[in-house]
């Protein structure tokens, strides 16, 4: 079947460098690539006169510019790749929010996993994720969203990492992109649970055990770690496996209000080097 992906780009060397992460990854697939480029247009009921002189023409004329770059990017990239026979793109440029138009192409398209950079051009170099890599993997919740560390390049993937507290309460559909990317790879997955508790719960077990199932078709083992700082064991537990994942369930606001908006997330290290797979709560 073919997959259908979404790559968001600002033309930065992070966005780029992410779409030829994701050729890499899929080389041997066939799939269907959609290169969105969104650029804000002037908000009419702040700035009426920037509108008016935002007129047809001026529209047209941008949007052709956009449309241009789009092409000559992607035509470099397939010179460079050179393995791209089994894959089809297609442009998408839109004067919208962001994020509203990464939203609107997941639903126009049917899209199975947004892939995309950590940050953008105009992001500062100090901060890890820009704030539209961190919007899409809160807000975009239909389909998983798969972000690329600068500089990253696509290895076989060895190792993936699947942090859980137990507490969400999974569904098979919700994980089933994790499981089969383990099985296409022939990857294993490393289940990691930071525990705060003296023992699991009834219900804590129950989802231990349904991970368990889920995961039948790939090798799959559980870690637990004990009363540390959930930032630095993730740091420390990939370091010492060299994995080449990160994956979660987000629930909604949770895991990002305590890993992207503390002074603590300046200290964590694989954020810069590991992509990060973040799939959805479909219950939020």
């Amino acid at each position: 079947m073919k997959k259908k992906i979404l790559l968001p780009t600002d033309f930065s060397e992070n966005s780029i460098n992410a779409i030829k992460y994701a050729l890499d990854m899929y080389k041997h697939d066939v799939c269907q690539f959609y290169v969105l480029n969104a650029i804000n247009m002037p908000n009419h009921s702040i700035d009426t006169i920037n509108m008016l002189q935002f007129d047809k023409n001026s529209f047209e004329k941008k949007k052709r510019e956009i449309e241009q770059k789009l092409t000559t990017l992607l035509e470099d990239i397939i010179h460079e790749k050179k393995h791209v026979a089994n894959h089809i793109f297609e442009t998408i440029s839109s004067f919208d929010d962001p994020l509203e138009a990464i939203k609107k192409s997941i639903e126009d398209y049917d899209i199975g996993i947004v892939l995309m950079g950590t940050k953008g051009e105009t992001e500062s170099q100090n901060i890890v994720y820009g704030s539209l890599a961190v919007q899409v993997m809160e807000k975009s919740r239909n389909c998983p969203v798969l972000v690329v560390p600068e500089n990253a390049n696509f290895n076989e993937l060895n190792e993936i990492v699947f942090t859980t507290s137990y507490k969400t309460h999974f569904k098979k559909r919700e994980i089933s992109y994790l499981s089969d990317l383990a099985e296409k790879s022939s990857a294993s997955i490393r289940i990691l649970h930071i525990a705060d508790e003296d023992k699991l719960s009834e219900d804590q077990q129950r989802q231990k055990n349904m991970l368990n199932e889920y995961f039948e078709g790939v090798v799959h083992t559980f870690h637990s770690m004990k009363n540390v700082d959930k930032e630095k064991a993730i740091d420390h537990f990939i370091k010492e496996r060299g994995c080449d994942l990160i994956a979660f369930i987000n629930k909604k606001h949770s895991f990002f209000d305590s890993l992207f908006r503390r002074p603590l997330v300046k200290t964590i290290t694989y954020q810069t080097k590991v992509p990060i797979l973040v799939m959805h709560d479909l219950r939020n």
